[in-house]
C-alpha cells in the first residue's frame, strides 16, 4: 500500500484567503483581550508608525486604501480611538492625529505579542520562500487594486 504525496497547493484566491484569515484570527485573539477592534488597531498603527502628527484626511486615506472599507467607517472608528484616549487630536481644527501614551502602550503591547506569535508563524520557513511569496503577493495586491480601479 502506498501513501499519496500530499500535494502543495498554487497560490490562488483560496490559499490566499485561508492564509489571511487564520493570521487575523489570531491578531483579533490578541485584541480581544484589549477591548480593541481589527479596525482599530489598523488605524491606530497608521497613527504609530509617522514620525509626527499626521493629518487625519491621511490616516483616513491610508485605512480606507488598506482596508477596503468606506470612509466613514474609518473616521467613525477614528472617533472610537479620540472617544477612548488612545489617539488625540493635534490641532483646534481636528486635523491631526498623534497617539496618546495610553494609545502608545496598547500599540507597542499588541505590537510585541503579534511579533512572537508571528516569529512562531514563520519559524523555519526559508528565506528564500518568503521573498518569492512577498513578490507573488505584491504584485496579486497591486493587480487586485487595478482591477478596483477600473470599477
Amino acid at each position: 500500500m502506498t501513501t499519496a504525496t500530499p500535494i502543495t497547493p498554487t497560490v490562488n484566491g483560496r490559499v490566499i484567503a485561508l492564509a489571511h484569515y487564520a493570521g487575523r484570527a489570531v491578531l483579533e485573539r490578541v485584541l480581544a483581550r484589549t477591548g480593541n477592534t481589527f479596525n482599530q488597531s489598523v488605524t491606530l498603527r497608521v497613527v504609530a508608525i509617522a514620525d509626527t502628527p499626521i493629518a487625519r484626511d491621511k490616516v483616513a486615506a491610508d485605512v480606507t486604501g488598506s482596508l477596503k472599507i468606506e470612509e466613514s467607517a474609518v473616521q467613525t472608528t477614528i472617533d472610537e480611538l479620540v472617544t477612548a484616549k488612545l489617539v488625540e487630536e493635534d490641532s483646534p481644527d481636528g486635523s491631526g492625529l498623534r497617539l496618546t501614551p495610553v494609545g502608545r502602550e496598547l500599540y507597542e503591547r499588541v505590537t510585541a505579542e503579534t511579533n512572537q506569535i508571528s516569529a512562531r508563524i514563520y519559524a523555519d520557513i526559508p528565506a528564500e520562500d518568503l521573498a518569492t511569496a512577498g513578490r507573488v503577493l505584491t504584485l496579486v495586491t497591486e493587480r487586485a487594486n487595478a482591477e478596483l480601479a477600473r470599477t
